[in-house]
């Protein structure tokens, strides 16, 4: 009992962190709701990497949220950034939009077509839909809003006025780096996807260093709308400052105290939200372990700010697999919303709690969703009868509900494999596909194709989308003569067993019986017989029969499980293919 008591206490990470961020809440916000945070930058495609940055802080407050507490969950936006680079794959974006680099994220055009206003409206619109699909209940905060309300107007005077102070805690971080090595580039499905740095700030400048000394406030130019500005005067007391655009040439002198139209930077800007918004709970990158990371440094800014540093933990990468055969990607990473076309949300939810923070996993999208999904029906099932581990019961429980209720759920949940090979066989024909659903469990048959949606969908999906045309199911529509008459006795009296007992045993679990059962008979056993009864040479008797089946049927040595597969050709057709 105490290896299994330890063991979930060690995993079920969700539960202790809300532990410790209810405890640091009641000490420095004691009566205030529990605050956490994310941030994301809509740059381009928020990618899965960047889900942890959100599903990690939505789990713990979710926990908080159970145990009555209230809980913010702020998703700060980070759509004043700079716009970098033009990313690649992106539908309807050329070369041109290399012109913006360097605007603002909401001065950016979106892409052609788009029907949102701007470059970070476009990106943010898909990922706020798929956080609503699962479940994730937050506060956006626009920082292009923010700022230009002039929000932070004291933040930034305040920066400004310590920038003596915020230099000097920059300055102890301040390395020449050594050149760069070029590294090989892995192929979409090997690479790993990591949240950036909160604003991508890993590239980002740490302050605005010209003959005037250093600034922790970069303006956005008043003719270009750029940010490649440099401060070249600034009065504390009239809060007057000079800058000129070295991209346009443009200077001009403003007062702080008034102007709406720049951002403090990257590593000053983190800690002064922490500070700003009371922020007690939120996570980083495993590139925040790096000395002079924006976590390390914003850890000694925020008391700068009279504010503290929040409980961060770091997490690890994503890992995809399979993202190499995405018809759609052109090369893209893979974002919240392909995952979310192929899997429930319930399985996406417990991909990530399942997990401790520091550990690394695999999003799949090639065949290791099936076993996924089997892993998940099996641990639903441990559920239901009480079996399953107290950790293991946790994490069900975080995926399939949130605080505020349950999230929808497929009505006659059927093995996620069973339904790709429908999908895959009867190539969009929901009328047969139905049929041969219904005749998985002839005793309670299915009545409508609703009730194994939205599963159905999203297996279907994953084989229109994921799966190579050559490894498609097609099935043959005249027998193989020529393999019929080549066949020895032995091989026709399989085949004779096999149809003999088709029209008693048709459905999933009796043709599954059937077809295993005929190499045992073939040998002299019961077709009850069980593994251990049986000599090895039944497992190669069994593997031979199941690829001259495959041959007949589908022109191949594999394809999906026999079974369904025969379900879905029919009696009267594989009774003709087989030559019957």
């Amino acid at each position: 009992m105490p290896i299994v008591a330890q063991s979930t206490e060690t995993t079920d990470w969700v539960s202790r962190f809300a532990d410790e961020v209810i405890e640091e809440s009641e000490r420095r916000a004691p009566g205030k709701p529990v605050v956490v945070a994310s941030g994301l930058s809509p740059s381009g495609p928020i990618h899965l990497g960047n889900l942890r940055e959100v599903m990690t802080p939505h789990l713990v407050a979710d926990e908080i949220r159970r145990r009555g507490h209230q809980v913010r969950h702020l998703i700060s936006w980070d759509d004043y950034d700079r716009y970098r680079k033009v990313p690649a794959g992106v539908p309807g974006v050329d070369e041109t939009w290399a012109e913006h680099i360097g605007k603002p994220l909401t001065s950016v055009p979106a892409p052609k077509g788009s029907p949102h206003p701007n470059w970070a409206e476009h990106f943010k619109a898909a990922m706020t839909e798929s956080l609503a699909e699962l479940g994730v209940e937050f506060d956006g905060i626009s920082q292009t809003a923010q700022y230009t309300s002039g929000v932070y107007r004291e933040q930034i005077l305040h920066a400004m006025k310590h920038r003596g102070d915020i230099d000097a805690i920059l300055a102890q971080y301040r390395t020449k780096k050594a050149p760069a090595k070029k590294q090989q580039q892995k192929p979409v499905d090997e690479a790993e996807l990591e949240a950036a740095e909160g604003s991508g700030a890993a590239a980002e400048d740490d302050g605005s260093s010209g003959s005037a000394g250093y600034f922790p406030y970069k303006p956005y130019c008043g003719n270009c709308e750029k940010d490649l500005t440099t401060v070249t005067s600034y009065d504390d007391d009239s809060t007057e400052l000079t800058y000129s655009c070295t991209s346009c040439g443009f200077s001009e002198t403003v007062r702080l105290n008034e102007f709406n139209r720049g951002k403090l930077v990257w590593k000053v800007d983190w800690p002064m939200r922490w500070a700003y918004e009371g922020v007690i709970f939120e996570p980083s990158g495993v590139d925040h372990s790096s000395p002079g990371s924006s976590f390390q440094v914003g850890g000694q800014i925020v008391g700068i700010f009279d504010g503290k540093q929040p409980i961060g933990p770091m997490y690890a990468f994503v890992g995809i697999s399979g993202m190499a055969k995405m018809s759609s990607s052109k090369g893209g990473v893979p974002t919240p919303a392909d995952a979310l076309k192929i899997m429930e949300p319930q399985l996406l939810r417990w991909l990530y709690a399942r997990r401790r923070p520091n550990q690394s996993f695999k999003v799949a999208f090639d065949q290791e969703i099936q076993r996924l999904y089997d892993e998940w029906d099996r641990l639903e099932a441990k559920v239901a009868d009480g079996s399953a581990l107290p950790a293991d019961v946790a994490a069900h429980s975080r995926a399939v509900r949130t605080a505020s209720g349950e999230l929808p759920r497929t009505p006659r949940p059927l093995p996620y494999r069973t339904l790709a090979s429908v999908a895959d066989i009867t190539a969009g024909h929901e009328d047969q596909a139905l049929r041969i659903l219904s005749d998985l469990d002839p005793a309670n048959p299915l009545t409508s194709l609703d009730e194994a949606r939205p599963r159905y969908d999203k297996a279907e999906a994953w084989i229109n989308t994921h799966v190579p045309a050559d490894q498609r199911t097609i099935v043959r529509d005249e027998p193989d003569t020529q393999l019929l008459k080549s066949l020895d006795e032995q091989a026709r009296e399989s085949l004779r067993l096999l149809l003999d007992g088709l029209a008693d045993n048709w459905s999933l679990d009796g043709l599954t019986h059937l077809v295993y059962g005929v190499p045992k008979v073939q040998a002299g056993f019961s077709a009850d017989a069980t593994p251990k009864e049986l000599p090895p040479e039944i497992k190669t008797a069994q593997r031979s029969f199941f690829a001259l089946l495959y041959q007949l049927l589908v022109s191949r040595d594999t394809g999906p499980r026999l079974p369904t597969l025969l379900l879905a050709v029919g009696q009267e057709r594989v009774r003709h293919l087989l030559g019957a």
